[in-house]
């Protein structure tokens, strides 16, 4: 019986942001946000081991101090996913092994979308996964949002922060949303970072981008979790509204 290759979760956690500077450190409820990213990342079960890679001082001592497993990196990196190799190459990830690039502003991921994004390695076919889930075409419109279109077997075509597909009529066969979690085999990653950014991805600003335009698949696979993606402070409110829900839940079934 074939098993999952041997898993590493990665957390890229930058201090610079343009529309939210000082991101990974923002407070929610009492502790910042790369530690809720962390807590929730090391519940997953197929991962061996989960650590956060940054390039702020500030950030690996905020770390330090709550026992997040965290290693200093350049800071010159054009994107988070290059930031993630070289994590693994000073964590030594082994040859054969997938890197999860775990986005350090989803703070309320749930354990369970990280074991979807990776049990389609099970095949050796499977070189690159990402998640997406259902939306509406009001939402699919918001720039903030970033739209994924796939095969009926799950390849990924096109990610954009335009509304795709796009419908005059306002009618499809549906809106998904890109979620902002990958898993590469390491050869593919190692790979990625050597192609360099592409036309599609610096002009949408989606890193994704540089694997279709140099035809490596991406299996994109669906989850009905929900989760919210931290862009700016107001966002912040809404991660805790979810904790608190996610909490008061819990409480219910234990009464």
């Amino acid at each position: 019986m074939k098993s999952i290759p041997k898993c590493y979760g990665i957390i890229p956690a930058r201090y610079k942001s343009s529309r939210f500077p000082g991101k990974p450190l923002a407070e929610i409820l009492g502790k910042p946000m790369f530690w809720h990213v962390y807590d929730r990342a090391r519940q997953c079960r197929e991962l061996s081991d989960v650590v956060l890679a940054t390039d702020d001082e500030r950030i690996e001592a905020a770390a330090k101090a709550l026992n997040v497993p965290v290693v200093m990196t350049r800071d010159d990196h054009p994107s988070g996913t290059d930031r993630v190799l070289e994590a693994a190459r000073i964590l030594q990830v082994p040859e054969g092994a997938v890197v999860v690039n775990i986005q350090g502003d989803e703070p309320t991921l749930e354990p369970d979308m990280l074991t979807t994004l990776v049990q389609p390695f099970v095949s050796p076919q499977i070189q690159v996964t990402t998640l997406a889930k259902r939306i509406d075409r009001s939402e699919s419109e918001s720039p903030d949002r970033v739209n994924a279109v796939f095969s009926r077997s799950g390849k990924g075509l096109y990610f954009s922060r335009s509304l795709v597909p796009y419908s005059g009529e306002g009618e499809t066969t549906g809106y998904y949303e890109h979620v902002g979690l990958y898993a590469f085999r390491l050869e593919i990653l190692e790979r990625f970072v050597e192609l360099g950014p592409s036309p599609l991805e610096i002009a949408e600003k989606l890193e994704m981008l540089r694997l279709i335009e140099n035809d490596i698949p991406i299996q994109v696979e669906i989850i009905e979790h929900e989760s919210v993606c931290v862009e700016r402070p107001e966002d912040i409110d809404v991660a805790e509204k979810i904790f608190m829900e996610k909490r008061r839940r819990i409480e219910e079934l234990q009464i």
